[in-house]
């Protein structure tokens, strides 16, 4: 069965620094694309793709995250990992680790991050 189990969320002030960490079971992720999606509070905001590592070796970074978060995988120890810097209130929210799917690619924007069905990392950063 295919598991991603994130760990490594917390609550931290502005401008300081959390990294996320998903552990991959149940499959090969090195051939995969990964990436984490967060779902923010809030009526609308909804579940947004902001960071992915490809397999062809790109990488996308939704535009409030660019500079500040870095997404990197170790394949050997089958993990991903979201090293997030400069944090921001706004970046509070709930992420999810997840792989694309093989025929669509990535859904960029969701309305809900329980369709994923995987567990998330509480993220909060205050003022």
């Amino acid at each position: 069965e295919m598991q991603l189990v994130p760990s490594g969320g917390g609550s931290v002030q502005a401008g300081g620094s959390l990294t996320l960490s998903c552990l991959a079971s149940g499959f090969t992720p090195n051939d995969r694309d990964m990436g984490w999606y967060r779902q923010r509070g809030g009526r609308g905001r909804g579940c947004a793709l902001v960071a992915a590592t490809n397999s062809d070796g790109s990488t996308y970074y939704e535009d409030s995250v660019k500079g500040r978060f870095n997404i990197s995988r170790d394949n050997e120890k089958k993990t991903l990992y979201l090293q997030m810097d400069a944090l921001r209130p706004d970046d509070t929210a709930t992420y999810y680790c997840a792989d694309s799917d093989p025929v669509t690619g990535w859904a960029y924007f969701l309305p809900y991050c329980s369709t994923l069905r995987v567990q998330g990392a509480q993220v909060s950063v205050s003022s």
